[in-house]
């Protein structure tokens, strides 16, 4: 079976993953146990495996239900290992395991929370950033700095562009919204707001994208941006101090 990622939408706005690969089943992140099981049953797939990206309650809550009843090893970040607690493997930046389009790569993404991580499947071609890169957005910062989340984001947005971004929550219009107030000349971005308020009056989920319509559209990775930069009074700032002043409007918007 070709390489598979299904959205599992839970809780008011998050999102789950599981992938299916060469590798079988993986479960990334655990909102909610119920919707995911759904999820496995309704395909016959069997997980091998729960990949937590950090430690945030509605990321992992579900997990030990989902781990009683199938049996399957949790893997998580390392750095958070004493807020996870039931890890079967703390995972390290570096990190690669897996077969064919299986093989996933473990991202150091601090910044949202200081031990994130985000996994990538370069075979595959898809990230799962959770609260990291977000659709339109980044993660708050809860326990990074701004200039770490700008080195996280950087990594991230250094990815082969067609790497399809599975993000988090569902916080799309949301962040369109904000991006047009640092970005209001921006042709993709109006487009890609048309689409968003087209998927979402279906009920359509937006949170997975290219990482070419983020590198087009998503302000915060586009400090580097002339018409950005002069719209901030900051022509002559470092990129990471251009992101700064974005991230901090955003927590006043």
């Amino acid at each position: 079976m070709p390489f598979e990622v299904v959205t599992v939408p839970c809780l008011e706005d998050n999102y789950a993953y599981l992938v299916h690969s060469a590798d079988g089943v993986a479960i990334i992140d655990a909102p909610e146990a119920a919707p995911i099981i759904a999820a496995l049953e309704e395909r016959g797939w069997p997980p091998g495996v729960i990949m937590i990206t950090h430690h945030h309650w509605d990321h992992v809550q579900a997990v030990d239900e989902l781990k009683a009843k199938y049996g399957c090893p949790v893997m998580g970040p390392k750095a958070e290992e004493d807020k996870i607690k039931k890890l079967d493997m703390a995972l390290d930046d570096g990190f690669s395991g897996g077969t064919d389009d299986g093989l996933c790569q473990v991202m150091s993404v601090p910044g949202h929370t200081l031990g994130h991580i985000a996994y990538y499947y370069p075979k595959g071609g898809a990230v799962f950033t959770a609260d990291s890169l977000m659709a339109l957005g980044c993660g708050r910062l809860f326990e990074g700095t701004p200039d770490m989340m700008w080195e996280s984001l950087s990594k991230l947005a250094a990815l082969p562009p067609e790497t399809m971004v599975y993000s988090g929550h569902e916080y799309t219009m949301g962040n369109a919204k904000f991006a047009l107030t640092i970005d209001p000349d921006n042709a993709a971005l109006t487009s890609r707001i048309q689409d968003i308020e087209t998927a979402r009056a279906e009920n359509k989920p937006t949170a997975q994208v290219p990482l070419s319509l983020e590198l087009a559209t998503n302000p915060f990775l586009r400090a580097s941006d002339p018409g950005i930069r002069k719209g901030l009074g900051l022509e002559d700032a470092t990129d990471a101090d251009v992101f700064a002043e974005i991230r901090a409007r955003k927590d006043n918007f």
